[in-house]
């Protein structure tokens, strides 16, 4: 058994609220190098980033990397569209599913696994206003009952 060394730099939190979420995907990701950098100091935001499927490829938009400060020269473009590294099977699978009506392909986090850069991506339909009431009010809800837990059992 091997041991994975896991290091996560972003995550997207916004994507739990504002959608339903299904079929969760550990995809490769194809970098420059001065991107690589620029990771590993943390400067990169996925909040708006998506995926979207074109000639059997997937391709992941709007992930904001921004330029390493130190390239003198050949510094990448902070929103170029990146491909994923995904198996066929995985790549049919996601886009018989985004063909139905509202499924669209988000990346929740984007980490280091064992000195390689990976993004999880999700299957997303998106909420209506209510279910997001709902969840807040779920959210609520639990954390008084592990107030009340705590206070309980301390």
């Amino acid at each position: 058994m091997t041991s994975e060394h896991v290091k996560i730099i972003a995550t997207n939190k916004k994507a739990r609220h504002d959608y339903h979420l299904s079929d969760e995907v550990e995809a490769g990701i194809v970098l420059t190098g001065t991107e690589v950098k620029s990771i590993r100091e943390g400067r990169v935001t996925i909040k708006d980033a998506y995926a979207e499927i074109k000639n059997g490829e997937v391709f992941l938009r709007q992930l904001h990397i921004n330029p390493y400060t130190f390239a003198y020269y050949d510094n990448h473009d902070p929103l170029r569209t990146r491909k994923l590294l995904l198996h066929n099977y995985e790549i049919k699978r996601l886009t018989i599913k985004t063909k139905e009506r509202g499924y669209t392909i988000i990346p929740l986090k984007l980490y280091f696994k064992n000195g390689k850069v990976k993004v999880q991506i999700a299957l997303a339909k998106g909420k209506k206003l209510y279910d997001k009431r709902e969840s807040i009010k779920e959210r609520d809800v639990n954390r008084e009952l592990d107030r009340v837990k705590k206070k309980y059992l301390d």
